[in-house]
């Protein structure tokens, strides 16, 4: 048996409880499993009327019970992203993640046996429109507008106050592929022919992205993005590389603070969608103007920020404490993904 099975919590009849808030999305539903392997009795939170979860988000008492003790919390609480940027869904989007977050931070707080390691979801759309040079947890440039001041508010209700027992680190994501909303949608495009590149372009301006939060930043009114002609940078992480990131933080404690949880392989717009062509056996692909694109993300409800947004994010400290990433081709992803 290798290191990488051998459990670093053996089972002597008082395995550490690991507690994941958010549990029934895509990635907390990833994560069960290999917890559980790894040692961990698994305690969740999440919404009152999913099935298995053990504490809902309306009760804080019980919330905190269930944390003071734990030895390991994981935060994965967040509304889909995958939705138009109406006021509703703004907001919706906002408190989803920075409320639920407040209640963890006052629940660590006020333990009496805090939690060893907190990991808190982030996303690494927090930095710019990057199309000159890679972003790093060190020299990343943070950008602007709904989805930055998203991830702001975030990470600030994070780190939130101290807490000298507990290690705190906020995994900045790049775009998860795997059985999930980002990569499903993209694939359906390819299979119906519309898997082309997505090329920015002259549209009419809207204030869905304007800014959010007590510190709104950006412009009210958006217009576009530079033009990128289908090489907006395209940073992305297969699922299996998040749960090997996960128990990687977990067992190195150096590791603290901001860290970007995103491959090493840096795809770009046009070679993201040549794979998934390839990998769904569609040879056309017919490219997406701006203007058909916002056509296609209305009918959808989406949108098109997920596409046109040059993210080149790079995992240096991750890389620097030692991880290496086994998926780093986006064609070998796509391909095993959608099989």
């Amino acid at each position: 048996m290798t290191a990488e099975n051998v459990s670093p919590h053996p089972d002597n009849g008082s395995a550490p409880i690991a507690v994941i808030a958010g549990a029934s999305g895509f990635i907390g539903r990833s994560l069960m499993t290999p917890l559980n392997s790894w040692g961990y009795q698994v305690r969740t939170i999440g919404q009152a009327a999913s099935s298995g979860t053990h504490v809902s988000w309306d009760d804080p008492e019980k919330i905190a019970a269930l944390i003071d003790g734990a030895d390991l919390l994981i935060n994965f609480a967040g509304r889909s992203v995958g939705c138009r940027y109406n006021d509703r869904n703004r907001q919706g989007i906002w408190d989803s993640r920075v409320m639920t977050t407040q209640v963890l931070n006052d629940a660590v707080r006020t333990a009496s046996a805090p939690p060893r390691l907190w990991i808190n979801s982030s996303t690494a759309t927090i930095y710019r429109h990057a199309m000159d040079q890679p972003q790093t947890e060190d020299d990343g440039d943070i950008g602007e507008g709904f989805s930055v001041d998203v991830a702001k508010g975030w990470e600030r209700e994070f780190f939130q106050g101290e807490l000298p027992r507990t290690r705190r680190v906020a995994i900045r994501m790049a775009i998860v592929l795997g059985d999930g909303a980002a990569l499903n949608m993209l694939a359906t495009a390819a299979r119906f022919g519309a898997g082309g590149p997505q090329l920015e372009g002259r549209w009419f301006g809207h204030t869905r992205y304007r800014g959010i939060g007590p510190d709104a930043s950006g412009p009210k009114v958006w217009h576009r993005h530079p033009l990128s002609h289908g090489r907006q940078r395209f940073s992305w992480v297969h699922i299996d590389d998040v749960v090997r990131a996960i128990r990687f933080i977990d067992e190195h404690e150096q590791l603290t603070g901001p860290i970007n949880v995103s491959s090493p392989g840096v795809s770009d717009n046009t070679t993201l969608m040549a794979s998934l062509r390839r990998a769904v056996r569609m040879p056309l692909g017919i490219p997406a103007f701006r203007w058909l694109l916002e056509i296609g993300m209305l009918v959808l409800r989406q949108e098109s920020e997920l596409v046109l947004k040059s993210r080149w994010v790079l995992p240096k400290r991750l890389e620097q404490a030692g991880f290496d990433f086994t998926w780093t081709d986006i064609r070998a992803a796509t391909k095993s993904l959608l099989r």
